[in-house]
């Protein structure tokens, strides 16, 4: 199956405000920033379904902004309206891509601390040289990186929600 329609069904699995044309669209231009920024569709996909389930119009308790949660500061610095989804994704698409780029050469695992950077800071993972020890941040790249072999899964096997932690490329 292709990334796109993987991605669709999961979307709209998790998210059922999400229409199926419109999950689709989502997913396709996922697919589409993903690869212009060198990355796996399915791991920019599992990002953004962790970060907002892919609403934009979500709103953290922390001020994050839109399917890609940024704050506004980090916005502004990459000059992307948080609440324009597909702005939102491609922005995205180019930090993580930056970060997995920055840390392929420097940690054996550069998802995982592209993650943690975009979770916790790239400052922190600098610090703790790799993923900062905060619960949250901690949970959060187990989930995303669950979630990545979940569409990986659906992608080559048809079910979603496989017990394989087999992730799609990349890596």
């Amino acid at each position: 199956m292709a990334p796109a329609l993987a991605l669709a069904h999961v979307i709209l699995r998790t998210n059922e405000r999400i229409e199926p044309a419109a999950a689709l669209m989502l997913a396709d231009a996922t697919v589409r920033a993903a690869e212009r920024n060198g990355l796996p569709p399915e791991f920019l996909g599992a990002t953004l379904l962790q970060e907002s389930a892919f609403d934009p119009h979500a709103v953290s308790s922390a001020g994050a902004m839109g399917i890609a949660q940024f704050m506004m500061s980090t916005a502004l610095a990459h000059h992307v309206n948080p609440f324009e989804p597909y702005a939102a994704i491609e922005g995205a698409a180019r930090l993580l891509g930056g970060y997995v780029r920055a840390y392929r050469t420097v940690y054996p695992d550069p998802y995982s601390m592209a993650l943690a950077a975009y979770n916790a800071g790239p400052g922190a993972v600098e610090r703790y040289g790799g993923i900062p020890p905060y619960p949250e941040t901690l949970q959060y790249v187990q989930y995303i990186d669950e979630r990545w072999g979940n569409i990986a899964a659906f992608e080559v096997h048809g079910t979603p929600f496989s017990k394989s932690r087999s992730r799609g490329g990349g890596r």
